[in-house]
């Protein structure tokens, strides 16, 4: 009897794990769902925003169209490794662009994907030179994940960096005042490279979370239908045991 007991507690135990993975992935879903409804819903829309918007810390997470004219600006370019398109390896390039409204924030653009060599030998991203006008979505940076962003130097003068975070880049590009959203360059802009305007690049889709909490929690359910057996045959063994 305390062989069983013991049993089902280790059976519910695991199954209350297994449940809480499957909640977590339920929320991941609805978490990315939100966005993609709110970045389609700005997309639709395309109330036109000044790039000023991009420095305001209360909408960080937030996504805007903007637009505005300025110039990119002599600090070095940041390539985000680990990008694939087309199950292609690759960076994003950025660059900063100091908008040229009073008073607002340098911003990084985001120029569009370029391919990795298998030497990894790291592309030159060019300098758009003069004034310019450009539009796109204001979005927080991609996410790198639970560890920490990491920005290193290049030999080349350019930055290789694991995540976009604002704060660390700051110092690194001479630009204190760097905004904390970057800037999705339209792709229809005659500007850059390939690009789109995709806001979960490299990350799983609302459909693949929904796919790993289907099985989370039918491995719970194969646990307690497992004990459930194991129960039963007990129980027959018990009684068949003169």
């Amino acid at each position: 009897m305390r062989n069983m007991v013991g049993w089902w507690l280790l059976a519910v135990l695991v199954a209350s794990g297994l449940c809480s993975l499957g909640a977590w992935q339920l929320g991941r879903m609805h978490e990315k769902q939100a966005m993609l409804d709110a970045v389609q819903q700005v997309l639709d829309l395309r109330t036109q925003r000044p790039l000023a918007v991009a420095g305001d810390v209360a909408r960080e997470r937030d996504y805007d169209w903007a637009a505005g004219a300025g110039r990119f600006v002599d600090a070095p370019a940041v390539l985000l490794d680990n990008q694939q398109r087309d199950d292609r390896p690759g960076v994003r390039a950025y660059r900063v662009f100091q908008p040229s409204a009073p008073g607002a924030a340098p911003l990084l653009v985001e120029l569009g994907w370029l391919p990795l060599p298998g030497d990894r030998k790291l592309p030159v991203v060019s300098h758009p030179p003069g004034e310019l006008r450009l539009a796109g979505l204001l979005a927080p940076p991609p996410s790198h994940g639970i560890l920490a962003a990491v920005a290193v130097p290049q030999s080349g003068g350019q930055v290789l960096a694991t995540g976009l975070d604002a704060a660390g880049l700051r110092d690194q590009l001479h630009q204190p005042g760097l905004a904390p959203r970057v800037l999705k360059l339209d792709p229809a802009a005659p500007l850059g490279y390939a690009r789109d305007l995709d806001v979960l690049p490299n990350t799983l889709p609302p459909e693949r979370h929904l796919g790993y909490a289907v099985q989370w929690f039918a491995l719970a359910a194969a646990v307690l239908v497992i004990a459930l057996l194991l129960t039963f045959r007990k129980r027959k063994t018990n009684k068949a045991t003169p």
